[in-house]
């Protein structure tokens, strides 16, 4: 049923299908979102609250994006990506980041076999499908490069051999705000790689009452597996090839290229707070995590809406204030936010203004 969504999703981007295959489409996109929902259902047995997280990962799963989430510690930031694994039936591997941790810790090393007088590899815990890189800023700079490889190539380096990575692979990573003792900032570059960054934040009255209920009594909720890694490559899949319309690409390309200082068109706030804005990786996250956002919410097609919702996690680990943004307590997500403000989101208004001209002739 999956192979045959996606074989019609292709032919709709090819511009060869009828109303009524568009109509068929439209049917397959909502049966293939319903195995999310009941993961939805499944996490949710464990996890109270925390509606944003949840959808960002499955957002990140179906766009195959690696995840950076971050909030003080008990907020189950470490237990929601658990719940999330144990609802899809795939390798899972937590590794716990420390700064004594070495690359041979994450991606394995080569070990001497006597019985062969050879040396052999001995593969590492990053040959899974999902990892949770639990308090990722703990380890130093030459185990985060070993992850930057796994991250955007999709494979590792030990011994001078390269070695691909399992499909799905993907990487959801946490880190604490708060506390910076025996930490080391993500490098810019790695940071990119990761299609959101999620903040999260305390649980609300209720939702707190409803997890001290839950975790003081006998009471104890199992998760079903749902998906398998099949069903989730073949998911990705369609994702891709969920159509959009041109005018969506411009409008997050509007977005985007407003960010970057140097360039024309650019309002003059973002000139005055930002020193460095987002690359072409944001443009495409946006339109893919618009894609699985679509495929969500059992439509098929993207829209703007999609765009605007997705902006801050997918723009905000990407932009670099400037020294006056800092000292007047300015935020990445303030900045977003006004971004968003000021581009029209009709297509006749986006085109005929003479800033965004400027922009799209750039």
């Amino acid at each position: 049923m999956i192979r045959k969504a996606s074989e019609m999703l292709q032919a709709t981007v090819n511009n060869n299908v009828t109303h009524e295959q568009i109509n068929q489409i439209s049917e397959q996109i909502k049966t293939h979102s319903e195995p999310f929902r009941r993961l939805l259902g499944e996490v949710g047995r464990v996890i109270v609250g925390q509606e944003q997280l949840m959808h960002r990962m499955l957002v990140a799963l179906l766009g195959n994006g690696h995840l950076l989430i971050e909030g003080v510690p008990g907020l189950a930031k470490t237990t929601a990506v658990s719940c999330l694994a144990k609802g899809i039936n795939t390798g899972f591997q937590r590794l716990q980041f420390t700064p004594d941790l070495l690359p041979a810790d994450l991606i394995g090393t080569l070990i001497y076999r006597p019985q062969d007088q050879d040396f052999v590899v001995q593969k590492g815990p990053i040959f899974s499908n999902l990892i949770l890189a639990d308090e990722i800023n703990r380890a130093p700079a030459k185990v985060q490069s070993a992850l930057l490889e796994a991250m955007q190539e999709r494979q590792v380096t030990i011994g001078g051999e390269t070695h691909l990575l399992d499909d799905p692979f993907i990487v959801m990573a946490t880190q604490n705000p708060v506390e910076q003792e025996g930490t080391y900032p993500l490098p810019e570059a790695q940071q990119d790689r990761f299609m959101f960054k999620v903040f999260v934040d305390y649980p609300n009255f209720n939702e707190e009452f409803e997890v001290v209920r839950r975790t003081t009594t006998t009471m104890t909720d199992s998760i079903t597996p749902v998906l398998t890694a099949e069903e989730i490559l073949e998911l990705q899949a369609i994702v891709r090839q969920v159509p959009v319309a041109d005018h969506v690409i411009r409008y997050a390309l509007a977005l985007v290229r407003q960010t970057r200082v140097r360039e024309a068109g650019v309002p003059d706030f973002v000139r005055d707070q930002l020193s460095w804005g987002a690359g072409p990786r944001a443009v495409q996250f946006l339109i893919l995590g618009g894609k699985a956002r679509a495929l969500l919410e059992g439509r098929s097609h993207v829209a703007c809406e999609d765009v605007q919702t997705l902006a801050k996690p997918v723009l905000r680990h990407r932009l670099v204030l400037n020294f006056t943004a800092e000292s007047e307590g300015v935020t990445p997500d303030d900045l977003i936010e006004r971004i968003v403000d000021i581009t029209p989101t009709r297509e006749d208004e986006l085109t005929r203004d003479a800033r965004f001209q400027e922009i799209f002739a750039s």
